[in-house]
Formats: structure tokens, sequence, C-alpha cells
């Protein structure tokens, strides 16, 4: 296979696997609801002593959940699910 033909099978995949990542709509609520809360209560985001105080650090530690968890998020719903958290519970300035 010519390296023109492979680049066009590797761009058709990626179309191929954004495209599919699309047409799935990403819900950051249920998501938290059904994923987060597996492991704590929402008690830990608003409670006096929490570990997380910052904006930079509230997207640090979804990553780090995402990466035990082996859930693998999209990159865009990490930070929705960021967004989440932040519009719900934390309030900080991004």
């Amino acid at each position: 296979m010519s390296a023109k033909s492979k680049f066009a099978v590797a761009s058709l995949a990626l179309t191929l696997t954004s495209g599919l990542h699309a047409a799935e709509e990403f819900d950051a609520a249920s998501y938290h609801e059904a994923q987060c809360t597996r492991c704590h209560d929402t008690s830990v985001y608003t409670r006096s002593d929490r570990h997380i105080t910052s904006f930079p650090a509230l997207e640090a530690q979804v990553a780090r959940c995402d990466a035990n968890l082996a859930t693998k998020l999209f990159p865009e719903d990490l930070s929705q699910l960021v967004q989440h958290l932040n519009s719900n519970y934390y309030k900080f300035s991004p």
C-alpha cells in the first residue's frame, strides 16, 4: 500500500471515529451520576477541607479519575465534565 493510500485510510478512520463520537451526545450530568458517585458522593466537592482549590486542580483531578477508572473519555467529554462540576459545585473562574 502506498504512503498516499495509507494516509487516506488513516484519514477516513479518523473521520469515522470522530463522526461516531459526535453522534453520541455526552451528558456530563448523567455521566457524573453514573460514574463519579460510584466512588464518592457530592459532599467531597463542598466540604470545608476539600483538596481541589482551583480550576486547574479540578481539571487535573478529573483527568486522574478518568485514568483510575480507565474510562478513557474523549478530551472534549472531560472538559464538559469539568465544566459541569465547576458550574454546579466549585464555582472557580476558569
